[in-house]
């Protein structure tokens, strides 16, 4: 085997660039995979658990920021923030990165990228292991590779749209694990999402129902990965196909039971626990134990707890579908938000009038049962099938709404005002996000109907972000197109 097909080596592959230097040279400190056992403990590295990062949030309707010396903290001023985020709060065209600066998403997917695909393309002729094994080593690889892609398709290019997907600029589809070579071309949307598709297409057949490690892909969370995309590409028959191969088992449907949770003052990481004697923390796969909700399991890096504000956007939202006369309250916002202040260990920090994110548990944005309901939710309610839509809503709710009403489906028989609903929900389920936000975003500006004009304000300065603008398109990274010049960009 080459030493070019080791992975991650060095930060060369992180930006796409050749890397020569190691070419035939064993790299200090690394093995190089050669038998099952290698590749198994390749594909179980903590960083391939890691996927995109918080900032994507700062394009979306979720957050807000203040400016200096408009609160007693620092959290959520504006001008406290890094120059990328302030960049994507402000809508700035162009690069969003400074110079010396690097694309966490890009890098990081990438770097990852090249991992499965050192499984993907040599796991089946290693030494030791079943070929059962090893065949499923290699779909689970895969399954980590489209997902990588999916992420990198839907930040860096335009929305799917059937009619202009085979033209539209995408991102590089890197195959090989080989650093090197030739230089990388600018894939396009159509060409990404048959990549995707064929990847899970072939995963699904050798993947298990259970696996012995919490982080790998089971068949069901290839089947919700294939359901998001669907969902994506706004073909929403085949997205609810592969959500009904999960859901049809009631006992796949797995939810938390929101209410016998409260949040404690004087810590930060263990600040949701039941609510009972024993004060049990929140399901926090950063022990190992990820959430009974979660099918494919992917942690955001780094997070954005204390650091914005819920926008009056955003507690409107919550808002919307509660009737506080009857005793209901969304226990998404109770639990994962503080109004006014809170204690994190060192005494009372006071923000009075503001409220601030401080879920602080591990934030999945890999795919789960919660998406799976909404998903079918929406496809229902699209196709017209509103009662079964309006019952997938009362199965969510029922786990998140203290005193939960459940809605009387006859209340819903206009698809239009079903799917409004389902919208309302999915904004709630996956508050402060980022991508989840950012994605919906996206591909509900393209139907008129719900098209949104983004609006950030700090201070006398507001800055917005129209519906389609091309500035929800991340830029190819500078350093990237420094070894890569004749990669077409977007105009943002």
């Amino acid at each position: 085997m080459k030493i070019t097909k080791y992975i991650a080596v060095a930060c060369a592959i992180l930006s796409l660039a050749s890397c020569d230097d190691w070419l035939d040279n064993k790299p200090k400190g690394y093995t190089i995979p050669e038998t099952y056992a290698d590749y198994e403990k390749l594909m179980s590295n903590q960083y391939l658990i890691n996927v995109l990062d918080p900032y994507l949030v700062y394009f979306t309707d979720d957050p807000m920021m203040v400016e200096k010396g408009e609160t007693t903290v620092e959290w959520f001023e504006y001008i406290s923030k890094k120059d990328h985020e302030r960049n994507i709060f402000s809508f700035q065209p162009g690069q969003v990165y400074t110079p010396g600066n690097s694309d966490a998403i890009w890098e990081n997917a990438y770097s990852n990228i090249f991992s499965y695909n050192a499984i993907i393309n040599n796991v089946l002729s290693s030494t030791g292991g079943s070929d059962a094994d090893k065949s499923r080593l290699q779909a689970e690889a895969l399954v980590g590779r489209a997902f990588e892609y999916l992420c990198l398709i839907n930040i860096y290019g335009k929305h799917y749209d059937a009619s202009t997907a085979a033209t539209d600029y995408g991102v590089p589809l890197v195959l090989s694990e080989e650093v090197g070579g030739d230089k990388y071309k600018r894939n396009t949307v159509a060409e990404v999402y048959e990549q995707i598709k064929e990847d899970l297409e072939t995963a699904s057949v050798s993947l298990t129902d259970n696996t012995t490690f919490p982080f790998y892909p089971t068949k069901n969370a290839c089947y919700s990965v294939l359901s998001r995309m669907y969902l994506y590409m706004g073909n929403y028959e085949e997205s609810l196909r592969y959500a009904n191969m999960i859901l049809s088992d009631p006992q796949n449907i797995r939810l938390i039971e929101y209410k016998n949770y409260k949040k404690i003052d004087g810590t930060q990481w263990r600040n949701i626990v039941t609510d009972d004697e024993n004060e049990t923390q929140f399901p926090d796969g950063q022990y190992g134990f990820p959430s009974p909700e979660q099918l494919y399991t992917r942690y955001i890096s780094n997070h954005t707890f204390n650091s914005v504000c819920e926008s009056e956007d955003l507690r409107q939202a919550f808002a919307r579908n509660i009737n506080k006369e009857m005793g209901e309250a969304d226990l998404r916002e109770d639990l994962f938000f503080r109004a006014d202040c809170m204690n994190r260990g060192a005494g009372m920090e006071y923000f009075k009038g503001y409220t601030i994110y401080t879920a602080w548990i591990q934030i999945n944005a890999g795919t789960s049962i919660p998406e799976i309901l909404l998903t079918a939710a929406e496809c229902e309610a699209r196709i017209g099938a509103t009662s079964k839509a309006i019952g997938y809503l009362n199965t969510l709710r029922a786990s998140r709404i203290r005193n939960h009403i459940p809605y009387e489906a006859a209340d819903y028989t206009d698809k239009q005002k079903a799917l409004q609903l389902v919208l309302d929900e999915r904004r709630c389920e996956f508050a402060m996000i980022g991508y989840m936000r950012y994605v919906d975003l996206r591909r509900l500006n393209k139907e008129s109907q719900f098209a949104k004009t983004v609006v950030h304000k700090v201070g006398n300065e507001i800055w917005e972000l129209p519906a389609n603008d091309p500035r929800y398109i991340m830029p190819v990274p500078q350093n990237v197109l420094e070894y890569n010049p004749d990669i077409p960009q977007y105009e943002r």
